[in-house]
Order: C-alpha cells, then sequence, then structure tokens
C-alpha cells in the first residue's frame, strides 16, 4: 500500500520537524509526502528544506497566504498539494496536519486495516495532547470518529466521495458523505497521535459565531441547527450562547452563503444527525 501525505503548514517552524521525523521514523516506507507551504512568514520553508533536500519522498509547494476561513484554509490548501500529485500512483490518501507526532507503526497500522477490511474507507487513530507532562487523551466525546489531524482515506473511498469539501465542517461531512457510500470510518484506539499544538488556538473568530458558521455550513436545516446549538449551550451552561450561535446561524441563511455541499448530500447529512438524534436523546 502506497501512501501520498499531503501536509498544508502555516507559521510551523516550531511544530513541523517534530511531524516529518515521525514519518522518517515509520516501520512503513512507500510513502510520499507533500507539504503545502501556506504563505508561512516564519521559518517554516527552511524547514521543509531541509527534508526535500536529503529524501526524495519528501517535496513542497509554496502558496501565498490564504484567506480562507478555518476549515477551508487547511482544505484548500490540502486541494492544492494534492493537485500536484497522479493519484493513480497511490493507494491511501493523508491529510495530515503540522503539529503531530505519529508512533513509528502508524502507517504500517493503517496500511493492515485497509487490506484485511475492504469496506473500511477512512481510518485514523486517538489524538493525544500534553497535560502537566504526561499525555493524555485528547477528550473528544466521539471515540469512533477519525480527527482531523489525521485522516488516512482509501483512494477509491476518497475519489468516490468527492474528495474533501473547502468548508468549515469538512471533517464530518467526509465521514457521513462516505458512510452512505457504504465505506466504514474506523478509528484504531491503540494508535496514539499526539497533538503538540490545541486546535482552534489561532482562530480569532467567537465561539458562537464558529458553531453558528459550523451548523449552517455543514448543511443542518433549521430544527436540527437549534437542536446542535442547545445542545452547546447546555455545556456552556449558558442560555445567551443559544441565542449567539443562532444569531449566527441565521445571519448566514439570510445572507445565502455558499454551502459546499450539493442539495442530495445535505439530505444525506440531515437524515444522519436525524437519526443520531432519535437514537441519543429520543431512544427510538
Amino acid at each position: 500500500m502506497r501512501f501520498l501525505i499531503i501536509i498544508p503548514a502555516h507559521n510551523e517552524e516550531q511544530n513541523l520537524s517534530f511531524t516529518l521525523d515521525s514519518l522518517l521514523q515509520q516501520n512503513h516506507k512507500d510513502f510520499k509526502v507533500v507539504v503545502v507551504n501556506d504563505g508561512s512568514v516564519d521559518k517554516t520553508p527552511e524547514v521543509i528544506r531541509n527534508y526535500t533536500e536529503r529524501d526524495f519522498r519528501f517535496t513542497t509547494i509554496n502558496l501565498q497566504k490564504s484567506g480562507h476561513q478555518p476549515g477551508s484554509k487547511v482544505v484548500h490548501a490540502f486541494k492544492k498539494g494534492l493537485q500536484t500529485q497522479a493519484l493513480d500512483e497511490f493507494d491511501i490518501i493523508c491529510k495530515f496536519d503540522a503539529d503531530i507526532i505519529l508512533p513509528e507503526n502508524y502507517l504500517q497500522t493503517v496500511a493492515d486495516a485497509f487490506v484485511n477490511n475492504p469496506t473500511y474507507g477512512l481510518v485514523g487513530g486517538l489524538l493525544y495532547i500534553e497535560k502537566e507532562g504526561s499525555w493524555m487523551y485528547e477528550g473528544n466525546s466521539n471515540k469512533h470518529h477519525v480527527r482531523g489531524p489525521m485522516k488516512a482515506y482509501r483512494k477509491d473511498c476518497f475519489v468516490q466521495m468527492g474528495g474533501l469539501r473547502e468548508t468549515l465542517g469538512w471533517d464530518n461531512i467526509d465521514a457521513i458523505l462516505l458512510e452512505n457510500l457504504g465505506w466504514k470510518e474506523v478509528v484504531i484506539p491503540e494508535l496514539h497521535v499526539k497533538l503538540i499544538k490545541v486546535k482552534g488556538t489561532d482562530y480569532t473568530i467567537r465561539a458562537a459565531d464558529y458553531y453558528g458558521r459550523y451548523f449552517y455550513f455543514l448543511g443542518l436545516n433549521r430544527f436540527l441547527a437549534y437542536i446542535a446549538s442547545s445542545k452547546e449551550a447546555m455545556k456552556s451552561k449558558s442560555v445567551s450562547f443559544f441565542f449567539d450561535i443562532i444569531k449566527s446561524y441565521e445571519h448566514c441563511r439570510s445572507k445565502k452563503l455558499e454551502l459546499m455541499v450539493t442539495k442530495e448530500e445535505q439530505k444525506v447529512i440531515n437524515d444522519q444527525r436525524w437519526r443520531m438524534l432519535k437514537k441519543k436523546w429520543l431512544k427510538m
């Protein structure tokens, strides 16, 4: 199984070498890495050059700084890297972040999972973050969802679902669409991936605005968006937070901002959310 690994990187001089070193240490050697330098103004290009000059498996492209919003920005960079490669040469397509450390058996374990399970479309591990000198599970409530920093797709699945969507919520949209096509999303819990930087720390968007935009661009209808908003408000124990999220969601609706999912895909996403709601909350 040959891997194509795309790594978007913006001002990652402090973290990127950890990610690339962990790839060099993999016991599965058949891979190619494209690091997409997304307008970095620090020493990220120099870090990349240290690898491209000594190992033919590493290459790079340079972009001007993307003006896209969180979520769409990273997929935009990913797609630019993907366009430089011939997908027919690869079996597995990976989108990795520039601030993760992979265990040395990561690629081999993922490859074995795909070989032994023809219905697997998306595979990954669990994220761990450093707290008080120890690496602790990142704490996301869904241990069955492959998180955005470490996505590995079977190429056939990736092509069939139309690749990644350049929008906020892309890393949930992918899982819903591939499941609808008959593929499985699988987390291998023994694969512990260290996340150097906590996600979201670079975002300037307010939490309520983020959730409102997220629910809109995910394609949720008004009823499901309001339900999802109430769940986030309950977590924060704040009624005002609910109304702030709704305000953001309704603002997007009023502006009729373009969605990156089709009407048919919106129906798939809403149907899946409704099934989850009935199962978890309504016990149906």
